[in-house]
């Protein structure tokens, strides 16, 4: 039975460094949702992983429980099989964000450029939905529907900010917003500049996450050599043997649970903080 014990705390530890190298090398299907209308990260379709991975951990917990009388085993075996790939793509969440900004500063600046060609605001931006940068095709192609449904413009713009759910969005619309009011020459300019302000606080963002990928890259290392020695010390069948009294299996969940929780709170540190918006959501376009 203990050489059971010890294959099967084997076979766990080995998934959970496969794992622990999939969340390393970032897992973009896994990202938290993003506020606001959309709850993944828009163009990022939803792999096979995604939709297996409760059925996959569910099933290796039940073989494990089936197989051993260890209960905190088959607990850590869905928690390993579920959570580890999320806790360890905190820079695939990160850079998401950032790829989302970068596209509202490139259709900004394509949106200025159809306007010096003395388009009007609503024609222009149904010419940009025909090159619009992949992150931002959906809210796009949802303006453009409004605005042909024949929405008010500012009520449409409105909605735009809503989707978009970003800072950078809410100073773009706001700049179109002003100009839907008044009319006037000069938007075009406006919109580079604005633009411009985008790009600076993409390169802000950046150097920010160059700075928070140490410890990222710390605390997955971290992960990894912990897993790596348990998977060593589980060829040993008498390394498990105090943990198969009913005292070990508490002080086995405890352990765990107390490393689990290092790991959310690395995590919990190095995300984003969630931006502040400054236009108010749009409650009648829903």
């Amino acid at each position: 039975m203990r050489t059971l014990l010890g294959g099967l705390a084997g076979a766990a530890t080995i998934a959970g460094l496969m794992l622990a190298v999939a969340g390393w090398r970032g897992t973009p299907d896994m990202l938290p949702a993003l506020p606001g209308r959309s709850r993944r990260v828009i163009g990022t379709p939803r792999t096979g992983w995604a939709r297996w991975r409760w059925p996959v951990a569910l099933s290796a917990g039940a073989i494990v429980w089936a197989l051993s009388p260890w209960p905190v085993a088959a607990a850590l075996t869905v928690t390993t099989v579920v959570g580890l790939p999320i806790l360890l793509a905190t820079s695939s969440a990160a850079q998401a964000r950032i790829t989302r900004v970068e596209a509202i500063e490139e259709w900004t600046r394509r949106l200025s450029d159809v306007l010096t060609t003395g388009a009007g605001l609503e024609q222009a931006i149904t010419t940009t939905a025909r090159s619009c940068p992949a992150p931002l095709r959906t809210e796009v192609g949802a303006l453009v529907a409004r605005l042909a449904a024949r929405w008010p413009t500012d009520r449409a713009l409105r909605a735009f900010a809503t989707d978009l759910h970003d800072p950078a969005g809410d100073l773009v619309v706001a700049a179109l917003m002003l100009a839907a009011h008044r009319r006037g020459p000069g938007l075009a300019s406006v919109l580079a500049g604005v633009a411009g302000s985008v790009g600076e606080d993409v390169a802000a963002r950046r150097r920010i996450e160059a700075e928070r990928a140490r410890p990222r890259t710390t605390a997955k290392a971290v992960t990894v050599i912990t897993l790596g020695m348990v998977a060593v010390g589980a060829v040993n069948g008498s390394y498990l043997t105090p943990y198969g009294e009913p005292l070990g299996q508490v002080v086995l969940a405890v352990i765990a649970a107390a490393f689990i929780g290092c790991l959310l709170w690395m995590r919990r540190l190095t995300l984003p903080a969630a931006d502040s918006r400054f236009l108010a959501p749009d409650t009648d376009a829903r």
